[in-house]
């Protein structure tokens, strides 16, 4: 836990899931930017006294620091407001101080203050500017920021084509703003979002099968290559059983399980993959399935699963770092049913055979190319 010094007062902040080996700081020198801005260090402070709606912030920094402006938070991620709840609770703020909304969630009548993290996926940004975008008016404010490597010529290309006219501030401490005066008579043309593509051949059940994928999900115009790998590797037929599709991104993998007879739970801390896997799943499959927002495998019961499928992320917002995965892990461990399995797909030089191999007691290889290898654990 770190302390953020503001002209507000000081705020203990933490990520989410709190972890007291983790040196990685809830906010960054972006947010700390943007909090002067608004106090007016670089000139007149910004009135908040209207509708303030904070996009994209990242573990609850700013709407922790802004909660006695009541502001808005807008987030397509399930731990960054389980941080921000902490956070506000940490600091002896109600969680009623701050309106928590998701990415799918319809935002503010009417923004008089706009602040936008500006996201690592460029994807997101546009479709969270086109659903904002009719809600903002000629007096509102709007200000991003972001580090100087998060801010390139295309994100303020979006926000000039969206919203208005565009610059940005001088860099401090690494970080930049952007400044956008909104024009309400702008042409901004159709939200692109979300996109649809049809799988290629050659890859089991889901060959030639339509994928829905909401902005922000990761490869969301085409297969990538490792779920390409995953999906030629796993058996034909999966299940019949309870299957969970874990870290489901638009769901093709969980799809390719209901396919052969499973009963799946599509699970992701993304709003927009969840929505994204749901669209999949109902274009493509009959029967029930589940849809879970969450922090892995934290909303499922010890024992009831028999399979869980995962391709685990090594990053987290830009850190890189492989505790999402081992989270993943243990949290598939404690689900599955005796008997029951894991599967992996990962970069060979992630090394996800020896947390596999110290948790389950052992793994199978049961793929490989040069880039990537898919195991197999299963619980004694």
């Amino acid at each position: 836990m770190n302390r953020l010094t503001t002209s507000r007062g000081e705020f203990e902040l933490a990520r989410f899931p709190e972890d007291p080996r983790d040196q990685l700081r809830a906010w960054d020198a972006a947010d700390e930017y943007l909090l002067r801005h608004l106090d007016g260090i670089d000139g007149e402070p910004v009135d908040l006294s209207g509708q303030v709606v904070v996009l994209g912030d990242r573990w609850g920094a700013l709407v922790t620091a802004l909660a006695g402006c009541r502001p808005t938070q807008i987030s397509d991620s399930f731990l960054a407001q389980e941080a921000t709840r902490a956070n506000l609770r940490r600091n002896g703020a109600a969680e009623a101080a701050v309106h928590l909304l998701t990415s799918r969630d319809a935002p503010p009548e009417r923004i008089d203050v706009l602040l936008v993290r500006v996201p690592k996926s460029l994807a997101l940004l546009e479709d969270q500017l086109h659903r904002l975008a009719p809600h903002v008016h000629a007096g509102t404010v709007v200000v991003g920021a972001g580090m100087v490597t998060e801010i390139h010529t295309s994100t303020l290309r979006l926000f000039e084509r969206i919203l208005g006219p565009t610059k940005t501030s001088l860099a401090a401490k690494k970080a930049r703003l952007i400044h956008c005066a909104p024009d309400p008579a702008i042409d901004r043309g159709v939200n692109p979002w979300p996109l649809t593509y049809a799988l290629p051949d050659g890859i089991g059940a889901v060959s030639g099968r339509t994928v829905t994928s909401h902005a922000g999900v990761f490869c969301a115009d085409r297969l990538d290559v490792g779920t390409r790998f995953f999906l030629t590797s796993l058996p034909d037929r999966i299940g019949p059983g309870r299957v969970v599709d874990l870290g489901c991104g638009n769901g093709v993998v969980g799809l390719a399980a209901a396919l052969g007879g499973a009963e799946v739970t599509f699970v992701d801390e993304s709003h927009q993959a969840v929505a994204s896997a749901r669209a999949t799943f109902e274009a493509n499959a009959g029967g029930r399935a589940e849809f879970v927002v969450a922090d892995g495998m934290s909303g499922i019961p010890a024992g009831s699963v028999d399979v869980v499928l995962n391709n685990p992320p090594f990053h987290t917002h830009r850190a890189m770092s492989d505790d999402t995965a081992w989270r993943m892990f243990t949290g598939s461990r404690a689900a599955l049913r005796r008997g029951g399995e894991l599967w992996v797909v990962g970069n060979r030089h992630l090394g996800y055979h020896a947390k596999l191999r110290r948790l389950f007691g052992g793994c199978e290889v049961v793929a490989s190319n040069p880039k990537f290898v898919v195991l197999r654990a299963v619980r004694r």
